[in-house]
């Protein structure tokens, strides 16, 4: 190479990277421009007074301000600085609006949601609001919009999508509680009731009863009876030796998952009084589980600020918000600390909508005809022509379903009227007891849900907090009905008398998982709407009696339990079925299983060998009624959020031949055959059976909602390290890939000092934020991360600006 060719390449390698030096610092400034700001002083319109920000290690923010309306406007500042782009997501989501930022990638979701056309209920809802609760939203919303202009450079998630963040509306704070209703509302489809009426019109009603029938072995209300054991149906009913065997195939498989226990969105709570712990407060654990992402739907959050119902003149609550929204969800303010489960009532029916034969338009009405309205919906996609949706809307709701006999179906949803939309749920931070607390429930715009409350006095209390809970007449809920009938349908809104509450049990303790929570009168008001099994609280309420004082150290180790009780069962079927099996192939999988450690813990090998026959077991039982249905319903799953724990132990223990698939000679056949699927499936990988360790499966997955447009060494910087963890469902410690608890809480009010709160995915959404991830391992160890924060590290004033 010649000298000169030489120093004509080396300017080019210098050019090269200084363009690339040049690259970095600009990709680098512009990064760097979306963060936070943690210092200083900003001005602010419209403020009483001025406002301190201060973070922790954790990035947990404390706000003091003179008065509460100041307070929402610094939360909607710093919601905005930090979680922008994860509130924008829930207000698009629900608004069914998503794809006009990512996408065609979105437009399955946006069609669904945008049937319900929320963004116009919550205009109507917000329209409604008393002035004090607009006023209260609209400063959140100037709060949110000050906070996102106070960014150097947008946040950096439109960087990489090339798009500009839109303002925050004040009606979109509603949309954020909408996107709520859907989570915890079967994403506001109704396909279990769906999935119901097919298993009801293909089976016979003693047959579909047996396989839908809740579980007595696991049930744990907290008042009323158990349910009264399955009825196996004779062979006069229903026998299987007289059918075909069952094939089968990836999309039987699939229809069946639902059975088998998937997850769902839930959550624990409990509490304890107070003459169960030393400081004579009661006190409550609460986690609530949720899908998991990078940042946590949750924000580590303290307010401080006067209030002359609190002990000292000054309210202190401590506890987690909802970027989105001006509310602590759940926490403690000294007097009181409250938590939430999803109720799984039943709050929303099928409708049959007869249409008249002359004028398809018109429907029948209980009061003769009324006009179908029809909206067309334009969804804009991005880098594609809108979409347009045509909804077909009726008084009852969407018109988004088909009846087994071909009837269109509108749906009824109290998500989709306006009444379920309010901001009442601020009013917990100032009560002062749980009887305060329980009158407050009835009134509270929000999904329904388990409330339970702990005071300072040592009471404890449950009852449903949201103020939708429908009045039904003439109908069967489970089922669609025709509401066309005079004097059917939803008559009206039950009134705070009805609802179901309990304060002060003589054992001193409440717990709530999901399960049915009530029996009687009370359980035919709230409906079911797929209650959990019951495991998960049965082990909770034994572990509660288990002991006689508690500490939140204590709480937090029920919410970490990961013992396997529900699956021992499972693990003695399996060794009694391999017990005198010779075969050399099953010999391993024996051996392993034998010594049962009985936990999800993430080295745990016995575990998840016993849970895959579980798994293997009950769909070899279920296919071939499940196979029954799909011949007239080809597209027929099993009904979400119903276990069929019950009719398949049921079936095990009696071994009825006329309800065994004939493809095999006897039950015990079933059982070998499942347990030569495990070691089929999960031996031959490498290291064989013995290497199949729980955590191999059950990792956190826990990502950022764009990391998978990303490559793989990209996407490792914005997500959470993709760890094992232990847990499991059927369990307290409730735990699988990018779903879990998305907090532990566990305190006494009046002694937060000694209160625990962790919680995953991090404060901040930045990469470069000191406060992205942080928190995230303990919650992954969990280490009882302390509630109140810790020393301040950085604090920001927000002065009054002249306007």
């Amino acid at each position: 190479m010649t000298a000169r060719r030489w120093r004509v390449l080396h300017a080019l390698s210098l050019a090269l990277l200084a363009l690339l030096a040049v690259a970095f610092v600009v990709l680098w400034w512009l990064l760097a421009g979306s963060r936070a700001r943690l210092d200083g002083t900003r001005p602010a319109t419209g403020l009483a007074a001025a406002v301190s920000i201060g973070r922790d290690a954790l990035g947990t923010v404390t706000i003091e301000g003179k008065n509460r309306t100041d307070i929402s406007y610094a939360l909607g500042y710093v919601h905005a600085q930090e979680r922008f782009f994860a509130m924008d997501l829930m207000r698009r989501a629900s608004a069914g609006e998503l794809s006009a930022l990512v996408g065609p990638a979105a437009l399955k979701v946006d069609l669904n949601h945008r049937r319900h056309r929320l963004r116009a209920v919550v205009e109507a809802a917000f329209a409604q609001l008393p002035p004090e609760q607009q006023h209260e939203l609209d400063r959140y919303r100037d709060g949110v919009n000050a906070g996102l202009a106070d960014l150097r450079v947008r946040p950096w998630e439109y960087l990489l999508l090339g798009s500009r963040p839109q303002p925050w509306r004040t009606q979109d704070s509603a949309l954020v509680i909408a996107a709520m209703y859907l989570d915890l509302n079967g994403d506001g489809r109704n396909e279990r009731e769906l999935r119901l009426a097919q298993v009801r019109a293909a089976l016979p009603g003693p047959l579909a009863d047996f396989l839908l029938a809740p579980d007595p072995d696991w049930e744990a209300p907290l008042s009323g009876r158990l349910s009264r054991a399955p009825v196996i149906p004779g062979a006069d009913v229903f026998d299987l030796r007289q059918l075909a065997p069952s094939q089968p195939s990836a999309t039987l498989v699939a229809a069946l998952a639902p059975a088998l226990d998937a997850v769902r969105s839930g959550s624990n709570n409990f509490a304890v009084a107070g003459a169960l712990t030393g400081s004579g407060a009661a006190m409550l654990a609460n986690d609530m589980h949720l899908g998991l992402r990078v940042p946590n739907i949750w924000f580590r959050t303290r307010l401080r600020y006067p209030d002359a119902s609190a002990p000292d003149g000054r309210r202190d609550v401590n506890g987690v918000s909802l970027p989105g929204t001006p509310a602590i969800i759940v926490g403690s303010n000294g007097q009181i600390a409250w938590g939430f489960t999803n109720s799984y009532g039943d709050w929303q029916d099928w409708v049959r909508v007869l249409r008249d034969p002359a004028n398809p338009t018109r429907y029948k009405v209980p009061d003769g005809w009324a006009s179908i309205e029809s909206h067309d919906e334009h969804i804009r996609v991005k880098g594609q022509p809108d979409t347009i949706l045509k909804v077909e809307d009726t008084r009852w709701g969407p018109i988004m379903g088909t009846d087994v006999d071909g009837t269109p179906l509108a749906l009824a949803w109290i998500g989709g009227r306006p009444r379920g939309y309010n901001v009442e749920l601020m009013q917990l931070e100032r009560s002062t007891d749980v009887a305060g607390a329980l009158d407050l429930a009835p009134t509270l715009g929000m999904p329904p849900q388990n409330l339970l409350v702990a005071d300072n006095r040592g009471h404890i209390g449950w009852t449903i907090a949201g103020n939708s809970i429908p009045l039904r007449a003439g109908i069967d809920p489970l089922l669609p009905s025709d509401w066309s009938k005079p004097g059917s349908g939803w008559r009206g809104w039950a009134t705070p008398a009805q609802y179901p509450r309990i304060e002060n049990p003589a054992d001193g303790r409440l717990w709530t998982a999901n399960n049915r929570t009530i029996d009687g009168e009370a359980l035919a008001l709230l409906g079911n709407g797929g209650h959990d099994l019951g495991a998960r609280a049965q082990q909770i309420r034994d572990e509660l009696h288990a002991r006689a004082s508690f500490t939140p150290g204590d709480l937090l180790d029920i919410q970490l339990d990961d013992r396997a009780v529900f699956l021992a069962r499972w693990q003695r079927l399996l060794q009694d079925t391999l017990a005198d099996n010779s075969e050399p192939s099953l010999q391993p999988l024996r051996q392993l299983t034998a010594a049962w450690r009985g936990r999800a813990a993430v080295d745990s090998v016995d575990y998840r060998l016993v849970r895959t026959f579980r798994d293997r077991v009950s769909a070899a039982v279920l296919a071939p009624f499940a196979a029954q249905v799909r011949q007239r319903y080809p597209d027929f799953s099993w009904p979400g959020e119903n276990s069929a724990e019950a009719a398949v132990w049921a079936l095990l223990r009696a071994r009825p031949a006329h309800l065994l698939d004939p493809k095999y000679p006897d039950w015990h056949a079933l059982f070998v055959d499942a347990a030569r699927q495990v070691v089929a499936e999960l031996g031959r990988q490498p290291g064989g059976l013995a290497a199949r360790s729980w955590g191999e499966r059950n990792r956190a997955g826990i990502r950022h909602p764009l990391s998978a447009a990303l490559p793989s060494w990209l996407a490792r910087f914005i997500d959470m390290p993709d760890q094992p963890i232990p847990g499991d469902s059927n369990m307290p410690h409730v735990a699988t890939p990018g779903f879990g608890a998305s907090e532990h809480l566990a305190v006494a009010p009046g002694h937060e000092a000694h209160g625990i709160l962790n919680m995953p995915g991090g404060q901040s959404d930045h990469p470069l934020s000191p406060y992205f991830g942080a928190g995230h391992q303990d919650w992954v160890e969990g280490k009882p991360t302390p509630l109140l924060p810790g020393p301040t590290r950085h604090t920001l004033v927000l002065q009054p600006a002249a306007h």
